[in-house]
């Protein structure tokens, strides 16, 4: 075999090999030659001015993210239920008288708010899965306290008060708030319904009106 015919013989396989082939006339010679079209290393990747787009595309997502939260000062027409334990009542009353200054300090009018006794924390889940289930309330805070004992009915009350009021809010779609202190002593109780840590019941209330406004203007409309 001739040199020129090797060359056009290896070029021919090669082109089989790399991709779609044209033919091209010599300048200074009839021959035919065969020129190779070879990917680009490149090719899939976006130029310099289809990057910029993409990058102002991606800019107007992140812009385009809405983010929904309650407000504290959009109360109006907000209804609140509260359910209050009448046992270890020295404390859960305090509890109550916190939650009710801070409603009526964020100008929720007393006329939309409903107190509700039960016997103990124990009883809270069922009442406020109720009340939130009547439609008549935009959230129910939950108040009570289960002191330390010698015995493990302090777990068993305490679970069950915690897992009640989550289900309550499950259940009824509304938010239901746990207010309920969880303490070693009396001394940690009242620290924690007025005293040296503040008051939990009003930080409860604050959350029930976070709550409410944040199922009412955003959440209902979803």
């Amino acid at each position: 075999m001739s040199h020129l015919a090797a060359m056009r013989c290896g070029s021919a396989n090669l082109a089989s090999l790399t991709g779609p082939k044209f033919t091209l006339l010599g300048a200074s010679h009839k021959t035919a030659q065969t020129v190779l079209s070879i990917p680009s290393p490149l090719k899939g990747f976006c130029s310099s001015g289809a990057a910029k787009t993409s990058s102002r595309s991606l800019s107007t997502q992140i812009r385009a993210v809405r983010h929904l939260e309650g407000s504290l000062i959009k109360t109006q027409n907000l209804r609140f239920a509260v359910v209050v334990a009448r046992f270890n009542e020295f404390v859960t009353r305090r509890l109550l008288e916190g939650a009710l200054d801070t409603f009526k300090k964020y100008a929720v009018n007393e006329e939309d708010i409903d107190v509700v006794w039960v016997p103990g924390s124990f009883e809270i889940g069922i009442v406020a899965e109720k009340l939130g289930k009547s439609g008549k309330y935009h959230a129910v805070l939950c108040i009570g306290a289960v002191i330390r004992g010698d015995t493990s009915h302090y777990d068993a009350v305490v679970n069950s008060a915690a897992s009640g009021v989550l289900s309550a809010g499950l259940n009824s779609g509304v938010p239901c708030v746990f207010g309920v202190l969880t303490c070693d002593d009396m001394d940690q109780a009242v620290n924690r319904a007025g005293g040296k840590a503040g008051n939990k019941g009003s930080e409860a209330a604050l959350t029930a009106i976070e709550m409410a406004s944040l199922f009412q203007h955003h959440l209902s409309q979803l």
